[in-house]
């Protein structure tokens, strides 16, 4: 999966026309730690039914069409490596830009656990 396809999903769903503003994220692994340790991979481990909690309460906020999430959590991943997409689109960007922002806070607080790899 990646972000051309999501969006692609998207501009295919039939209330696309009430769509102004199509926000995407890339998360993708970093070669430091917060703490400023080196990292060499990464690996998350997803609950898929408080996911879906996540984008059902999400999606049902004002102005928003669709909330799409893929998360890459079928095998450790490399410094570089795309981690997590969230494709958000919705009528004005005061309305999307909040649910995307909600919504990623939401999911790595929630639904993600990750593990890190140090040198």
């Amino acid at each position: 999966m990646n972000l051309t396809q999501l969006i692609e999903r998207i501009k295919q769903h039939p209330d696309y026309p009430r769509v102004g503003m199509i926000l995407c994220h890339n998360g993708v692994v970093r070669s430091t730690s917060r703490d400023g340790r080196q990292v060499s991979g990464l690996r998350i481990v997803v609950d898929q039914e408080k996911l879906q909690q996540v984008i059902d309460a999400h999606k049902s906020r004002e102005g928003i069409m669709e909330i799409l999430v893929h998360i890459n959590a079928v095998k450790d991943l490399k410094v570089g490596e795309d981690v997590m997409f969230i494709v958000v689109a919705g009528d004005i960007r005061e309305n999307v830009i909040s649910a995307l922002e909600d919504t990623l806070n939401t999911i790595k607080a929630t639904v993600t656990q990750k593990t890190q790899y140090f040198v």
